[in-house]
């Protein structure tokens, strides 16, 4: 299965990322995000690359996915559009994970899973979960084994982080069992579960993974990509076979179209004005409320959105209130048409949006790092029967 055409530059540097039997080009994989990468914003996102790289969807819980929480059956629908559909499932428990894969496999529900083990969120890590997980090696070994084995011809892959904390690093034990578990590629986020989304991403820990996990398996990087530049020094520096974009298009959809451009040898980035920017976010309102299918609800889940949006933009704070306020798709609309249009995009809009704090420790469930080959099991509330944010 090719999900996009092939490269017609830089392909002497970069070559498609091969997911299985699906090929990705440019090598561009968009972060699944909770409550931001439902289909409204991959549609978005998808749109401005021209329907070129992999877009996946938000974290899908394994329990709540097999028990068919109805939440969870809403989120996991795609797009007719969307080829090839990829699902993120997250699981503490291998019969379940398996039956999950089992299910999508079966049912046709996806092309490809990926497996969260770099959610780095109290209410995840307290429970096992997360970027807790890898630190159990024989647990997360059994829990890959039950997916791939599930899974049926659907590429499997995993996402994860360097460790808990830097005293107890895990990634290139986890890539190893990975691999030697069946796994078609691995991405590492180069921060601990500590560093939440602090400080900078340790790019040093991507090439470290390349160089220990065997080179059929891709190695794609996560971490601190503002900009198509980003990306390409990512891969220029670590010699990852991809790369994972996450907060860098919170606000910015129009960033894959960038990432196409620089890996096809353009260097025309978009630098849209206002007008385009506000375009951009009606439709991503209208988007949300042909999904929830209401409008009000649509646009009250596009208010956390206004923000990244607006960054570096001359707004005013009355309109920014107005703005993160608006109900109605003519109420957001008539509020951006007072703002001046023709403002150029901003100087230093490209810097980190979202999450930036660490929290400097990670809660997880007692006695976990005494033995980190000890197969335990967190307890049955370590899965939530819902999904999403």
């Amino acid at each position: 299965m090719t999900a996009t055409p092939a490269p017609t530059a830089l392909d002497t540097e970069f070559a498609p990322l091969d997911i299985g039997p699906i090929q990705v080009w440019p090598p561009v994989v968009l972060a699944p995000m909770a409550g931001i990468t439902n289909a409204p914003f991959r549609t978005l996102c998808r749109e401005q690359s021209g329907g070129k790289g992999l877009y996946v969807s938000e974290m899908i819980t394994t329990r709540a996915l097999v028990e068919r929480n109805a939440k969870t059956m809403q989120l996991i629908k795609f797009d007719p559009s969307e080829k090839p559909r990829s699902i993120q499932l997250y699981g503490v428990d291998p019969a379940t994970v398996g039956k999950a894969a089992r299910m999508i496999s079966d049912e046709g529900l996806a092309d490809h899973i990926d497996l969260n083990f770099g959610c780095p969120v109290p209410k995840v890590t307290r429970k096992g979960g997360g970027s807790a997980l890898p630190y159990k090696r024989n647990l997360l070994r059994e829990i890959l084994r039950e997916a791939v084995a599930n899974a049926g011809d659907l590429p499997v892959t995993m996402k994860m982080r360097k460790g808990i904390d830097d005293d107890h690093l895990t990634y290139l034990d986890a890539g190893r069992i990975g691999a030697e578990e069946g796994v078609a590629a691995i991405a590492l986020h180069g921060r601990t579960a500590a560093q939440h989304y602090g400080g900078t991403a340790d790019w040093s820990a991507i090439a470290r993974l390349r160089e220990a996990v065997p080179a059929h398996v891709p190695v794609l990087g996560n971490g601190d990509i503002w900009s198509a530049d980003d990306a390409l020094r990512m891969m220029r520096e670590t010699g990852c076979d991809g790369v994972v974009v996450g907060r860098g298009c919170l606000g910015r959809p129009w960033l894959f179209k960038d990432l196409v451009a620089i890996f096809e040898g353009d260097v025309d980035y978009a630098r849209p004005d206002f007008g385009y920017v506000a375009r951009a976010m009606v439709r991503h309102a209208q988007l949300l409320g042909e999904w929830i299918g209401d409008e009000t609800r649509g646009v009250i889940d596009f208010r956390k959105h206004v923000a990244w949006y607006t960054k570096g933009f001359s707004v005013g704070s009355e309109l920014r209130v107005k703005l993160a306020n608006s109900s109605s798709l003519d109420e957001l609309a008539e509020t951006l048409a007072q703002v001046e249009q023709s403002q150029s995009w901003p100087v230093g809009a490209d810097g980190p949006r979202g999450r930036t704090s660490g929290n400097g420790r990670v809660v997880l469930p007692e006695g976990w790092l005494d033995d980190p080959y000890d197969c335990a099991r967190p307890g049955e509330d370590a899965e939530s029967d819902t999904s999403g944010g």
